[in-house]
């Protein structure tokens, strides 16, 4: 400013006193630290019950099972034309364990393609059973004759499923429930006629048929476990039965994933910017944070031990009407005793609240580390952002028994890492390079472990978009 230029407020009138913006000069300004967006409650690492494994594998030990094949089934699409992948068909019982690829190509080669209407009947009850149905897009329904005769839903199967595999082992087998399509349905059908012609041709398929045949005179539990044989309510002196537990011989083991990251900071930084913030500090804080977020992810979403992948089919549910009633809670909640807790993605949440409301029911709240959780029969819903969305607006709802002693869900990391800031998270110096950079190895190990199929299960496919 010249020697005689006047300064004016925004008034127009004239200064009498220092302006804010030069005394900024002069003051000390209060920061918050460095915030993030990607930061979540993250309840699935908090709710989870961790054990500590050593040599970085965990093995589930489990009784001897006999049960054949019940898996969800992968296609490829090609414009209009659906085939099944040939590896998938060893998710059918009467395939479970067979590997020769020759064989199950020719057998993908005869599922023919058929389109079905909404409302349309696939299978009718007590007629002959002829084919076996692999459902590639679209839910039908299993329909059964209640005890008074009305007609009684029995299940609602989606994409991947299968019905009707009883058709390929037994001749004289009939359809026990009506199958109705509920939305249009694209279905592969393998017919038993097709099925035997390639069996007539490979030894090695009649092999496997005649060993799985062998199978059913094994005396088995409902779970499909080697039977324990007891006797009870006998009198006088009867041969008391003998017997044994045996157990799998090749038991599950599930290794320790990994999430890392090199963090590099530059030495000017971190000497001359630490005040009032430890830049080394913050910069850990962040990554750490990030590493957390990514680690939840996986634990949902691996395709290797995450709990989307790792429930078994038959405690996969389908919602009876899209959205997620009431109704299907109960049923997912009757699957396993002991629910922990569920977890849903927000939006599911929501559109759960949305058919409560719809009823004029109130879902009662438990109050946990300050936060007040909605409970569905009393088991806190949690929510859970990593469950992922469809573009078609459809997610899921995970429900969970946990810990050890309860054969449930379990989180595994190792406690004790060198360099250890966290359980089983370290940050190790790597060095300085020749650019005068810092660097720092930050690691998290984790998994998790699925002890009996009934600890997991979820409610597939619900709709989190409809308002009406």
């Amino acid at each position: 400013m010249s020697v005689g230029e006047e300064v004016r407020s925004e008034q127009g009138r004239p200064q009498q006193s220092l302006g804010t913006a030069a005394a900024r000069n002069l003051a000390t300004t209060t920061k918050s630290v460095p915030q993030m967006q990607e930061i979540s409650s993250r309840w699935l690492l908090r709710m989870l019950p961790w054990v500590d494994i050593q040599g970085g594998t965990y093995r589930v030990n489990r009784r001897l099972t006999y049960a054949v094949g019940d898996g969800r089934i992968t296609f490829v699409k090609t414009g209009d034309r659906v085939e099944v992948i040939p590896a998938e068909l060893g998710e059918l019982p009467a395939l479970r364990g067979y590997e020769d690829d020759e064989v199950l190509s020719e057998l993908a080669q005869r599922c023919r393609q058929r389109e079905i209407g909404a409302g349309q009947v696939i299978a009718s009850f007590g007629n002959q059973a002829e084919e076996v149905y692999l459902l590639a897009h679209g839910r039908v329904e299993k329909v059964g004759t209640g005890p008074y005769g009305d007609d009684q839903v029995l299940g609602v199967l989606a994409d991947g499923a299968h019905f009707g595999e009883q058709a390929l082992l037994d001749p004289d087998a009939i359809w026990e429930y009506t199958v109705r399509a509920d939305t249009a349905c694209t279905v592969l059908v393998l017919s038993r006629h097709d099925f035997q012609q390639v069996a007539e041709r490979a030894d090695s398929l009649r092999e496997h048929l005649r060993r799985l045949r062998s199978i059913p005179g094994q005396r088995t539990n409902k779970y499909g476990e080697k039977e324990v044989e007891l006797a009870a309510g006998h009198s006088g002196e009867p041969d008391i039965p003998h017997t044994f537990v045996d157990y799998e011989a090749r038991p599950r083991e599930y290794e320790l994933s990994i999430a890392q990251t090199v963090l590099r900071i530059h030495t000017r930084v971190a000497d001359l910017y630490n005040q009032p913030m430890n830049q080394t500090e913050q910069q850990l804080r962040l990554t750490v944070e990030a590493l957390k977020e990514r680690q939840e992810h996986e634990l949902v979403n691996n395709p290797e031990f995450g709990l989307l992948h790792n429930c078994e089919y038959d405690q996969r549910i389908q919602p009876h009407d899209g959205v997620p009633s009431p109704d299907d809670m109960d049923e997912l909640l009757s699957r396993r005793r002991g629910t922990k807790l569920f977890l849903a993605h927000p939006r599911a949440i929501a559109a759960f609240g949305r058919e409560l409301n719809k009823r004029g029911l109130v879902p009662e709240t438990i109050d946990i580390g300050g936060n007040r959780i909605p409970t569905w029969r009393g088991v806190p819903i949690f929510p859970c952002n990593k469950i992922p969305v469809t573009e078609a607006r459809t997610s899921s709802i995970i429900a969970m028994r946990t810990g050890e002693e309860d054969q449930g869900v379990i989180g595994l990391r190792a406690k004790g890492i060198p360099d250890e800031i966290e359980p089983s998270l370290s940050v190790r110096f790597m060095g300085i390079n020749e650019q005068a950079i810092i660097k720092y190895l930050v690691t998290a190990y984790f998994s998790a472990a699925v002890l009996v199929p009934d600890a997991l299960g979820v409610l597939e496919n619900i709709e989190v978009g409809r308002w009406r």
